[in-house]
């Protein structure tokens, strides 16, 4: 599992980012209609193929399945609806949110790709209904989950990768320091340094 992944909002950013050595980055797209969430899939994922990295399509499992994307994300409300038959047949891997045991059990139930962790520290993007997990919820949920890659979210900066990676995490997931960052594509290069 690649120790940086790049989470991005838009196309747009993912073909601004992936250029600069980025090998795992998530497209999550939020409050667009159903042809520009198409549109914007399949533009990322012809331009990772270019580029060499793998794509992974936040939530929208169904359009991912149509659009011959190989990898998803879901949410725990994502894991009511999806049809993990399906993505199996169609050989898509899955990775999981988590914030809780009873969560954990779950995604650890459908084979997941990997099982997410968040938020590490405090996040600043969204209103999070839970706190912070902490280096030490880090270090249990590595134990409980065994071979499957454990990515931390959540707050995550270089200076705490080293922390997290020594708590137990395989991969350091990064959406608002990249993202509020004055020059996205030099920060985008400082994570995948700092992640080597």
């Amino acid at each position: 599992m690649e120790r940086f992944y790049l989470i991005t909002g838009h196309v747009s950013r993912l073909e601004l980012l992936v250029p600069h050595g980025v090998k795992l980055v998530q497209l999550r797209l939020k409050d667009q209609p159903e042809p520009e969430i198409r549109r914007q899939i399949a533009r990322a994922r012809d331009f990772c193929a270019v580029h060499g990295a793998q794509l992974v399509v936040n939530d929208y499992w169904q359009a991912a399945l149509d659009l011959n994307c190989n990898f998803v994300h879901l949410g725990q409300e994502d894991m009511d609806t999806a049809d993990f038959a399906a993505l199996k047949r169609a050989d898509v891997r899955v990775g999981l949110s988590t914030h809780d045991e009873a969560e954990l059990d779950r995604a650890l139930s459908h084979g997941p790709e990997y099982v997410a962790l968040g938020p590490v520290y405090e996040t600043l993007l969204k209103k999070m209904k839970w706190a912070p997990q902490g280096l030490d919820r880090v270090t249990r949920w590595k134990a409980m989950v065994g071979d499957t890659p454990l990515v931390a979210i959540g707050g995550l900066t270089p200076e705490r990768l080293p922390g997290v990676f020594a708590a137990g995490a395989d991969s350091a997931a990064v959406v608002t320091d990249i993202q509020q960052a004055a020059d996205p594509e030099a920060r985008t290069r400082e994570w995948i340094a700092a992640c080597r």
